[in-house]
């Protein structure tokens, strides 16, 4: 096994147990608001965003992970329609314009948005934790997307893999 094959598992494995571990917390925050909300008769106003803050992470991380197992969304109607040569440059073109997407709207961006959330001091409402650690994710996450679209080309040129 190559260096970068055990580079990617390792990386998957760890969002795994990183993506396992957040939506217990979620489903355990869940049921702590439910419970506090009909057995002790009143609800912790924490708990919700800690919820929101979850569902975020999850989702942004998630989002990375499948992208890098090759299960995200797509439409591959005509791209079943191409030819072998033809699907290997779509596959690369794909690739590229995930990178590009990924540099410029959730690494740039992303940078842009933790930056300025925390050079204002923006803090949540009742958790009271610096906005930019939340919105971290969104950069983390990209930077992700980055290293999996360079391991996909790769995989795409030594002919491993040229599907969507």
């Amino acid at each position: 096994m190559k260096t970068s094959e055990l580079i990617f598992n390792k990386v998957n494995r760890f969002l795994e147990f990183l993506l396992i571990s957040i939506f217990a917390l979620l489903v355990l925050d869940v049921l702590f608001q439910v419970f506090s909300r009909y057995i002790l008769g009143g609800s912790f106003s924490w708990t919700e965003e800690f919820a929101r803050f979850s569902l975020i992470w999850l989702t942004i991380l998630g989002a990375a992970y499948l992208n890098g197992k090759r299960e995200h969304l797509s439409m591959d109607f005509l791209y079943q329609k191409f030819s072998e040569p033809n699907k290997r440059k779509a596959s690369i073109l794909i690739e590229v314009l995930i990178f590009l997407f990924a540099l410029f709207v959730m690494v740039i961006g992303g940078f842009n948005l933790v930056y300025t959330t925390l050079h204002l001091e923006q803090l949540s409402g009742t958790l009271r934790i610096p906005l930019g650690y939340v919105y971290a994710i969104m950069p983390f996450s990209g930077l992700l997307i980055m290293c999996y679209s360079i391991y996909h080309i790769s995989s795409i040129y030594s002919s491993k893999i040229y599907n969507v």
